[in-house]
């Protein structure tokens, strides 16, 4: 009975010391959990130090405090995050901020969640589909200090567009064509975008970019499936699709014009888009249309009347209908069209010459 009664003495003392122990770690795990959260909350600095911090529209809370992290303003972004939900800090304003390294995360995610502590220099700018590059440099240059050369000696920097590759796919080698007005025409997508006044050529290059990238990564599969079948670089279905947008209003009529491209390709013809003309000779939308029309022999690599194939690049920035229409054309036996100008716009179809004459004179034949 005796020896029992130790054993059992000495196994509740066994369990009782392990009981200890567990209980030690936890509280020193504890302890220094604690210790650590509390610390990644505190400044990353003793010493005041501004930085200018920017949150884009649509940000996720985990990008803001990425960001916070990448740019040292803050220790430790997911403990920032747990903060944030527990303090519920998670609503931080799109605009540009002044913060302070000095600044506790509690101090910076306040000041992020208050509107009225962003630097109010912004401005909304409209991108339309069809908008040339000159065209949008010009609407950046007006309300922000980059100017038009500075965009225009960007978009032509093969250095840095090539640098831009790795992020954008659809930028290729095939852009780099010695007969480009802009290497980057027909690749900066028609959007609105909010822009800060104080910029730079490079951000606003790029925020264009990303949205080209989302319409891209949308069709990626029908980019690559209609390279594959037809042969064609990413390139010239840009390009292609440039010439639809021009031509056409409607998505109906994208695709059926996009047909009729690619059934004149596919037989030797030569395109002849009177837009490939206004192009050419720099004409402005919105000038007399028959300036295109009645300059077919204007010597331009751009002028698809006189050179066959397509031109050496994109000849405006093309929405997502008509590069959808590209990808995806209405097949047909259509191997002309015109538009009728002087009465509803409705775009007429002919399978021979001798139908589309007959269009002609009866819709465009004062």
């Amino acid at each position: 009975m005796t020896k029992k009664i130790a054993k059992k003495k000495k196994r509740k003392l066994n369990i009782k010391n392990l009981l200890i122990v567990v209980l030690l770690f936890f509280v020193l795990v504890g302890g220094s959990s604690y210790f650590f959260y509390t610390d990644s909350l505190k400044p990353v600095s003793k010493d005041s130090m501004q930085s200018s911090f920017i949150i884009e529209s649509g940000q996720s809370m985990k990008t803001v405090l990425k960001n916070l992290k990448d740019e040292g303003l803050i220790k430790n972004d997911f403990t920032a995050l747990l903060f944030a939900k527990f303090s519920d800090l998670t609503s931080v304003k799109k605009g540009e901020y002044t913060l302070d390294k000095s600044w506790s995360v509690k101090q910076i995610l306040e000041y992020l969640n208050d509107s009225k502590s962003a630097n109010v220099n912004d401005t909304r700018i409209t991108i339309i589909e069809g908008d040339w590059a000159k065209h949008i440099a010009s609407k950046v240059a007006s309300t922000t200090n980059v100017s038009e050369d500075e965009l225009f000696a960007l978009w032509n920097n093969a250095d840095y567009i090539r640098s831009l590759m790795g992020k954008y796919p659809f930028l290729t080698e095939d852009i780099f064509n010695d007969n480009s007005r802009v290497y980057l025409e027909g690749y900066l997508f028609p959007n609105t975008y909010d822009f800060f006044q104080e910029t730079t050529a490079q951000d606003v290059t790029e925020k264009m970019l990303d949205q080209t990238l989302k319409i891209y990564d949308k069709y990626k599969a029908d980019f690559e499936r209609v390279s594959s079948e037809r042969g064609m670089s990413i390139h010239e279905l840009f390009t292609l699709a440039s010439i639809v947008q021009y031509e056409a209003s409607k998505a109906e009529d994208m695709k059926l014009i996009a047909g009729v491209f690619y059934n004149r390709l596919d037989t030797g013809m030569m395109l002849q888009s009177s837009v490939t003309v206004c192009y050419a000779i720099d004409i402005d939308k919105g000038d007399d249309w028959m300036k295109c029309e009645v300059n077919p022999s204007f010597d331009s690599p751009y002028n698809t009347y006189k050179y066959t194939g397509l031109p050496p690049g994109p000849i405006l920035n093309p929405g997502e209908a008509a590069i959808e229409a590209v990808l995806n054309p209405t097949s047909s036996k259509y191997y002309y069209f015109m538009a009728d100008v002087y009465g509803d716009g409705t775009i007429y179809y002919a399978e021979t010459y001798a139908e589309h004459q007959k269009n002609v004179n009866k819709y465009l034949k004062k």
